[in-house]
């Protein structure tokens, strides 16, 4: 694991170098690669060493991180042609993949929470530093403060844990059952914001809204996995407060999924339709962790893979059309299908993949998630139906709406795709239907 890291430290001297951007990116693929043919064991944590190791949700995550960060700044050619602080924002890719890195593979839950908050940081630099709208440092604020407040009582948690136990490794606090109420919303509650649940998720569609491309495939790629990934770690040891009080998630995130997929239909703004289209999928990533069995587990875990790769390819096609018309406003972005119709292919890929059509990964994760929320209770069935609707519904309506119809008049300059664009989302569209051949992983982990 350290050589891993050590080859992320050894990129930083190289960001700083003259016309390296593309380098740092093969780097990065190169690092990828590496990663991916580490042996892994299925059934258990492995490369376990004092501080660090793997297991199967650990494994994914951490290939995913590596390649959204690869991708990202494959979008982001433009700040190297204007020369727009072009290695800072590699230094930035960097110091954030190292962040994530760390956060998906420590065992100590206090290293956990520190890597955790560090992440926000580079973050809140990327949306600061290279957004498009004057309210980007409101969005910031947002950002910080949703997540920060949340966060300390967890600080508070962690500390109690060790207190108590003496002990911090998430692996040996299995042996433990936790009853208190106070501890059981302390730990929760951070990674509730990050997801983001609804009622806590006003941070989102703000900070989608301001960030650059790669800000957007960051923050819709990675940091909402990093809520899931959290819960799934501490559920371990709450098991025995869950299962009184987890029924509030539950019909919090599912009667707020079907709010969210309903505010979808008033969004004109392409970057806050995909953001709301987040939360409705991130909401029933929640009910299948609060449901506590195997189906909820791994369709959380392959859902948040799937919409990882999803989020981040439509963000790139609403960027894409916005750096032709400089807006992104439905009402302006019409009749595309006349400009580009190559690349109306590319957003019906990714719409069809968003509306968890086969073969993507959002399939496998939904089927997985309905089927553990059924069992769970049959109730939670109608919500089910709905959300599932109106996820077809708004993919429909923003595929619909920028596809097709009269274009506008306005458009004085513009030419089509280039080819790094289709690499582009290529790569976001075939990991995520091609993933589904050896779907069996993360079957056998759970």
């Amino acid at each position: 694991m350290m050589s891993f890291f050590f080859m992320m430290i050894f990129m930083i001297p190289l960001c700083l170098v003259k016309n390296m951007f593309w380098m740092v990116q093969m780097l990065l693929l190169l690092l990828m690669f590496m990663f991916m043919n580490k042996s892994l064991s299925i059934m258990m944590f492995f490369s376990v060493s004092y501080m660090y190791s793997l297991d199967m949700i650990s494994f994914g995550l951490i290939l995913l991180s590596i390649w959204i960060s690869m991708l990202m700044i494959m979008a982001s050619e433009n700040l190297y042609k204007k020369k727009f602080y072009d290695k800072f924002f590699l230094l930035n890719v960097i110091f954030l993949l190292m962040m994530l890195f760390l956060t998906f593979s420590v065992m100590n839950l206090f290293m956990f929470y520190l890597f955790f908050e560090s992440s926000l940081i580079p973050t809140l630099l990327l949306i600061m530093g290279w957004g498009y709208q004057p309210e980007r440092i409101q969005a910031g604020m947002y950002l910080l403060f949703y997540t920060l407040f949340a966060s300390l009582p967890l600080l508070l948690g962690i500390f109690y844990i060790f207190n108590e136990t003496n002990y911090m490794n998430m692996y040996m606090l299995k042996n433990y059952n936790m009853n208190f109420y106070l501890l059981y919303f302390s730990m929760i509650m951070a990674f509730l914001v990050k997801m983001p649940m609804y009622f806590v998720h006003l941070w989102l569609p703000k900070a989608h809204v301001e960030a650059p491309v790669s800000g957007s495939m960051i923050l819709a790629g990675i940091m909402l996995k990093l809520g899931g990934y959290g819960l799934l770690r501490v559920m371990v040891f709450l098991s025995s407060m869950s299962l009184k009080l987890n029924i509030i998630w539950v019909i919090i995130s599912l009667v707020g999924g079907f709010y969210v997929s309903i505010m979808c239909f008033c969004q004109v703004d392409m970057k806050s339709l995909i953001a709301y289209s987040s939360v409705a999928h991130m909401s029933m990533v929640i009910g299948g962790i609060m449901t506590m069995n195997n189906w909820g587990y791994m369709g959380a875990y392959i859902l948040m893979i799937g919409h990882g790769l999803c989020s981040s390819g439509m963000f790139c096609l609403a960027n894409i059309n916005y750096e032709r018309l400089h807006s992104r406003s439905l009402f302006i972005n019409k009749g595309m299908m006349n400009f580009m119709p190559s690349l109306t292919l590319w957003w019906f890929l990714l719409m069809s993949s968003n509306m968890a059509a086969p073969p993507s990964l959002n399939l496998m994760g939904e089927i997985s998630l309905i089927n553990s929320l059924v069992s769970w209770s049959w109730f939670s069935m109608i919500m089910l139906m709905l959300i599932s609707f109106f996820s077809a519904g708004y993919s429909l309506y923003l595929f619909s709406y920028t596809q097709h119809g009269k274009n506008y008049m306005g458009i004085y300059s513009f030419f089509t795709g280039v080819s790094r664009e289709y690499l582009l989302l290529a790569l976001h569209w075939l990991p995520l239907n091609f993933l589904v051949m050896k779907i069996d992983y993360s079957m056998i982990w759970f």
